[in-house]
């Protein structure tokens, strides 16, 4: 994907790469309206052929790859130290043997340890104006059209059941600085520390899903958890 979120970005539009020669002339012709030659459509296409601009973000993005995964590397390892003691809370490791970008800072929320859910930890992290998302949520498995032609998937995914209620992902790149994430881990341990009288303000206070921020973009309730959250905080800074 060159996505504009991805690593390496051409604003939108990807890449199929192949070693199978057959398939690559396919996909070229597929790629530019299923012309063979100039005036010869053999098959059926589309316009898919990257314009210049794209072309131009994408060499640069591509230019800047190594210092791009540098910064995401740094980034990982800030939270991976920051978050290492947060009971409940554990940073899914990347493979340092591999090849990696660093791109996903994921976590797994564990409710019975954190005493408070993967979403209640999310509006509160929305409430001080951190984006952190739940990817990727909430699996193919239970929307179109997959949740019609496989209605018992659910009961087949075991472990992506699991996953898809407790994981969740924080900010990184290059707009993210060291100083931010210590904050946004200062959010999370200030949360676990103070489960309880949290999660009774948010169940008091707002019934507010981050799903609905996603699909709305109305942050009123966001706002007023906030307020709520700022008077809890006071008495309870250390």
């Amino acid at each position: 994907s060159f996505h504009a979120t991805k690593v390496c970005n051409a604003l939108e539009g990807g890449i199929i790469a192949t070693h199978d020669d057959a398939l690559a002339g396919r996909l070229r012709r597929m790629r530019n309206f299923g012309f063979m030659s100039t005036d010869n459509v053999v098959e059926e296409g589309t316009n898919g052929k990257m314009n210049e601009i794209s072309a131009a973000m994408g060499l640069t993005s591509l230019a800047k790859l190594d210092s791009f995964i540098a910064e995401n590397y740094f980034n990982y390892k800030t939270y991976e130290r920051d978050l290492a003691d947060i009971p409940g809370v554990t940073l899914t490791l990347y493979n340092e043997g591999e090849k990696n970008n660093y791109h996903y800072i994921v976590l797994q929320v564990d409710e019975k340890q954190t005493g408070i859910s993967r979403d209640q930890l999310i509006l509160l992290l929305f409430a001080e104006n951190v984006l952190a998302r739940r990817y990727f949520y909430p699996g193919c498995h239970r929307m179109e059209p997959y949740r019609t032609l496989q209605p018992d998937a659910g009961l087949r995914l075991p472990y992506t059941e699991s996953l898809v209620e407790r994981t969740l992902c924080l900010p990184t790149g290059t707009a993210v600085s060291p100083t931010d994430i210590q904050k946004i881990c200062q959010i999370i341990r200030f949360a676990v520390e103070n489960a309880a009288s949290i999660r009774a303000q948010l169940l008091h206070n707002t019934t507010i899903l981050p799903t609905s921020i996603y699909e709305s973009g109305d942050q009123t309730n966001c706002q007023t958890t906030a307020a709520h959250l700022q008077q809890f905080r006071q008495p309870h800074q250390k």
